[in-house]
């Protein structure tokens, strides 16, 4: 049975916070490098943490980087409140230096990048966030990875407790009506560890487009080794 070792990249995020979860409990994951700002505060058998104050700077752990199999990239920010310049600084800027100075030490690997539902992939539209994640995605394609998947969630219900310092903080108020409402809008409306799931089965398993919608996402999430 395949086994793979993975990067998770910002995992003290609500997203990222589950999937490193799934990853240490997944029986095909034989470890986690975590690469954060600041420290998780835990630890794990399968886990190895290395805190840099500069995530784009991996000059100091490149001898750790060429044992792994794919790297989940987790960071994001909320757009509200940011003129375009400083959301793409903080998006596609940080995104792409790291991603570039990881495909010079290990391109042999799976790259995944959380987007958005509604994405831009023209670059062109009116939506400021959408044609910034657009241009990230389709920058990120251009790298020398073995694949790059670029993640297009809707709403995701979160089954770890919501910290404060993590970014969608309105998402635990709507929690219970998220729950409701995911039956009757299933390529809308996912849960947080489906998604993670579908993450860790993109290095493990594959899929044949590299831009997952949400419905896609799900798909995945339900395929078996």
């Amino acid at each position: 049975m395949k086994k793979i070792n993975v990067i998770v990249v910002g995992a003290t995020g609500m997203i990222g916070e589950s999937v490193l979860d799934q990853c240490l409990k997944h029986p095909n994951i034989n470890k986690v490098l975590v690469l954060s700002r600041r420290a998780i505060g835990f630890q794990h058998p399968k886990l190895i943490e290395k805190v840099l104050e500069n995530i784009t700077d991996i000059s100091s752990i490149q001898i750790l980087l060429n044992d792994y199999n794919a790297c989940f990239f987790c960071i994001g920010v909320s757009s509200l409140g940011m003129d375009e310049a400083k959301f793409t600084k903080l998006t596609y800027t940080l995104t792409m230096e790291f991603a570039k100075n990881l495909a010079e030490v290990n391109p042999n690997m799976t790259f995944c990048y959380i987007s958005g539902a509604g994405t831009d992939s023209s670059e062109r539209g009116r939506i400021m966030w959408a044609r910034v994640k657009g241009k990230t995605e389709n920058d990120l394609q251009k790298l020398p990875f073995t694949k790059v998947y670029n993640f297009r969630p809707g709403a995701l219900i979160p089954y770890l407790k919501v910290k404060p310092t993590q970014t969608y903080q309105s998402v635990k108020y709507v929690k219970w009506l998220l729950i409701f409402l995911r039956p009757l809008l299933p390529n809308t409306i996912l849960r947080l560890s489906d998604f993670s799931i579908a993450m860790i089965n993109s290095a493990l398993i594959g899929y044949p487009q590299s831009v997952l919608e949400t419905k896609n996402i799900k798909n995945l999430s339900e395929m078996n080794l």
